[in-house]
């Protein structure tokens, strides 16, 4: 696992996105003013929400990458897809022209995405048809930060040792050899 990058933001600090009435930017109603509700009029939030993957901090996570990417990174062609097994909302794109599409991942800080999830994502059909070599996790924290991991394939589980005795066994003799 790479830590690849990160940002940080302060659009919602709960993580939820929630219409807010007469708070926020351009909450006058005035024209040229940003509704405050800004987010849930977007139209990729909308597109991302009709995913139905059903976890709107995952779609919310989803939308903040998105926003990453294309306006601070300047990733191009950037679209969004949903896993109903994995329930989550993903992205693909490229940083520049000449690279290759990649697999992006957004997850809330607080959701957890297991090993088998992880071999699942890498295993997706990319749009030329082939799994992904790679894929890029993009965690969000509560408050907007973004932290960028990149997983690659041949991911290796560690195997847990077989048993809690023969651990605390080695570490034993370990302590009678300092001795």
């Amino acid at each position: 696992m790479e830590r690849v990058g990160g940002s940080g933001g302060s659009a919602e600090e709960s993580g939820d996105v929630a219409e807010t009435e007469g708070s926020g930017a351009g909450a006058s109603g005035t024209e040229g003013d940003i509704p405050g509700n800004w987010i849930l009029q977007h139209h990729k939030y909308r597109e991302l929400m009709a995913l139905d993957v059903g976890d709107t901090a995952q779609v919310y996570a989803a939308f903040l990458v998105y926003l990453d990417l294309l306006e601070e990174r300047r990733w191009q062609e950037v679209t969004s897809r949903g896993s109903a097994e994995l329930q989550l909302v993903y992205l693909e794109g490229r940083e520049s022209e000449s690279q290759p599409r990649q697999l992006i991942v957004p997850l809330p800080g607080q959701r957890s995405l297991s090993h088998q999830g992880v071999r699942s994502l890498l295993s997706q059909p990319g749009p030329d048809g082939a799994p992904s070599p790679s894929l890029l996790l993009a965690a969000v924290a509560p408050d907007s930060t973004l932290a960028y991991y990149r997983f690659s394939r041949g991911f290796v589980v560690p195997e847990p040792p077989d048993s809690i005795q023969a651990l605390e066994c080695g570490r034993e003799r370990r302590k009678r050899r300092r001795l």
